[in-house]
């Protein structure tokens, strides 16, 4: 359902005005240094906000300029969640050797229990609100996690494209990790999947583009995990042992290069973005989002704070993957009754609710087993 919404041009300037407040109050000194569980969420919040803004401006409302520039970060954020969960996978089997059953049984379970637990709900919901009826087939291709279309309005939620595509690395990280050199692991999934798309199965052609557009990313997270996890003692000891540090200048020079560096990361991250060569060669969107997605983490890795409003939505993003198309695109019950900007804030923080819902649903039923 496309939602035609009035005054865009003043929903979208109310929504920036009021989404940038809260950003600026939400900052605090950072507690933490590198890739810490709250960078991780923070990270997660970002791009989960940039996936739901994307499918808003683009997806549901027919005038394409709401919520811009926000808007225009979809693609980078689905990068960097698969960048995170290559980085997050090489790291956590380095850390601790996990056989190749108990690595399918904890990460698999931890994708499929919030998902079938949505998915059944939104089947059930179709069936009783619209009396819309799935074939078994589809039906039980959709609980396997197989989805080889992305029909904004006739699948039963189409951003599950991106499930069916991390739970393909996930089946294939164990079987190819090298824990020698892990660095390896990340150019063999890169390979793998350059290879998929050149042979271009016929069952994944409507897919198949969107798959050209995220491939390196996961394996990029996987070759930077690695090496990081295998060098960074030693890239540590090489930066605190210069001469130059002690120096009565260095904490000048210091503080002057992190601001100019901090700037021009923030130009460039402006760049690319706007310019994103979407529609473009597929290399080169794929190229150009990775690296707005690189800058972006750099970002966040120097900076001095961190940000409470990305970090809670990173606690439920994946819950907020999960429900928030199926819920915007069939029932609404916000923007064809109240201005497209409050519409926006209370759909984020029923997406918020919502996960927290779905969060204690599985706990309870874990801790009743």
């Amino acid at each position: 359902m496309i939602i035609e919404i009035s005054n865009v041009v003043q929903s979208t300037q109310i929504f920036l005005i009021l989404f940038i407040i809260i950003f600026i109050f939400t900052f605090r000194k950072k507690t933490t240094s590198g890739f810490s569980l709250v960078l991780t969420q923070e990270l997660k919040g970002l791009s989960i906000l940039a996936v739901v803004f994307s499918h808003l401006g683009y997806s549901l409302v027919s005038d394409h300029s709401f919520l811009f520039p926000l808007s225009i970060l979809g693609g980078v954020g689905v990068n960097i969640f698969l960048l995170l969960s290559g980085y997050g996978m090489v790291t956590s089997n380095l850390s601790k050797e996990i056989s190749i059953p108990n690595f399918y049984k904890h990460q698999l379970l931890k994708l499929y229990k919030p998902f079938w637990l949505t998915l059944l709900f939104f089947f059930i919901l179709d069936f009783l609100v619209l009396n819309k009826i799935y074939s078994f087939s589809y039906i039980g291709q959709s609980l396997l996690g197989f989805f080889p279309r992305a029909d904004l309005f006739l699948d039963i939620n189409s951003p599950l494209w991106y499930f069916t595509f991390i739970v393909f690395y996930y089946l294939l990280f164990p079987l190819v990790f090298y824990r020698k050199h892990p660095w390896i692991t990340g150019m063999t999934l890169a390979i793998i999947g350059y290879l998929m798309t050149l042979w271009n199965p016929q069952i994944l052609k409507q897919v198949m583009y969107l798959y050209k557009l995220h491939f390196l990313a996961f394996p990029s997270g996987v070759f930077i995990g690695g090496l990081v996890f295998k060098y960074k003692d030693n890239l540590f000891e090489v930066i605190t042992k210069q001469n130059w540090k002690n120096s009565k200048y260095y904490k000048i020079i210091k503080k002057i290069s992190y601001y100019l560096f901090v700037i021009f990361l923030v130009c460039l991250m402006g760049y690319t973005a706007y310019y994103s060569h979407v529609g473009d060669f597929y290399w080169y969107e794929q190229l150009t989002s990775l690296l707005t997605s690189g800058v972006i983490i750099l970002l966040f890795l120097i900076s001095k704070f961190e940000n409470r409003l990305f970090y809670w939505f990173g606690i439920f993003s994946y819950e907020i993957y999960l429900i928030h198309w199926p819920i915007l695109s069939r029932f609404d019950i916000f923007y064809r009754f109240l201005p497209a900007w409050l519409a926006t804030v209370l759909y984020l923080l029923f997406f918020i609710f919502i996960g927290w819902i779905i969060k204690k649903i599985l706990i309870i039923r874990y801790s009743l087993k």
